[in-house]
């Protein structure tokens, strides 16, 4: 379904009734259906939400707005239309980096934060030929079909999985492509994330590529002090694609010690 967001129309899926409800925020190159196995290995009382994120899948792909703040206010804005009280923030890579955005404002309802293989918070240390390379990461089959065989994937996807993240990173729009390698990974949300004040899990790929385990203990862990890590062995940074038994389990394990 179609909800209005921030100014914008957001597809996005919404199934179940329990409480809390697990919102999931997807990687930059992907859609809703990235977490479709996670949420399929998750117990059948959760309630969740998951949206094509603006500019991807069947989301409006508006010319500009592709901050952080511009996502977060869209995240916020849907769980305000779908009057969820009480949620969990699940985030991955992008998502993630999104999803700390959101969760330093404090909003009302959030009583906990995953984060899977998530960008931390300080601007995506690159070097400028690798920057240049995610510039045209998305514009074929070929180039997508590289990227996860050299960064995205540990595992090999299944013929299924594999046709989906290509069809889903060239079915982007241009702007949202563009945005996060120029300027959106850049921004460093350090000064803000300490004000984080629920628990928090990091769910790691023991193998990623992007964002490592050896990242996340430098540059999130030590600025979310209180965030707790779960590695997924063998396992790269498309996770949900990757491993979705493994972590539709943690983020279980985790929403179950929740406080009411």
């Amino acid at each position: 379904m179609k909800v209005t967001s921030n100014g914008i129309q957001l597809y996005v899926k919404d199934q179940g009734s329990g409480t809390p409800a697990l919102v999931f925020l997807h990687y930059w190159g992907g859609s809703s259906r990235t977490w479709d196995d996670v949420v399929a290995a998750l117990p059948a009382e959760y309630r969740t939400v998951v949206p094509d994120l603006r500019g991807w899948g069947d989301s409006d792909a508006p010319a500009s707005g592709y901050a952080l703040a511009d996502f977060a206010d869209d995240a916020q804005g849907l769980i305000a239309a779908l009057e969820i009280q009480q949620y969990v923030l699940v985030g991955h890579s992008m998502g993630g980096k999104i999803a700390q955005s959101l969760a330093s404002r404090r909003p009302r309802g959030l009583i906990g934060l995953a984060l899977v293989a998530p960008s931390p918070p300080v601007p995506l240390a690159l070097p400028p030929e690798v920057r240049e390379a995610m510039l045209g990461a998305y514009d074929s089959r070929e180039s997508v079909g590289m990227a996860i065989d050299q960064m995205l994937s540990a595992k090999t996807l299944s013929a299924k999985h594999r046709e989906q993240v290509i069809g889903d990173s060239l079915g982007g729009a241009r702007q949202a492509k563009m945005a996060w390698p120029t300027s959106t990974s850049l921004e460093d949300i350090t000064g803000v994330v300490g004000s984080i004040d629920v628990p928090v899990i990091v769910i790691a790929g023991e193998l990623d590529r992007i964002d490592s385990v050896a990242t996340l203990e430098a540059e999130l862990l030590t600025r979310i002090p209180h965030a707790t890590l779960r590695v997924v062995p063998g396992t790269g940074h498309l996770s949900p694609l990757e491993s979705p038994v493994d972590v539709a389990s943690m983020i279980h394990e985790f929403v179950v010690t929740l406080p009411d």
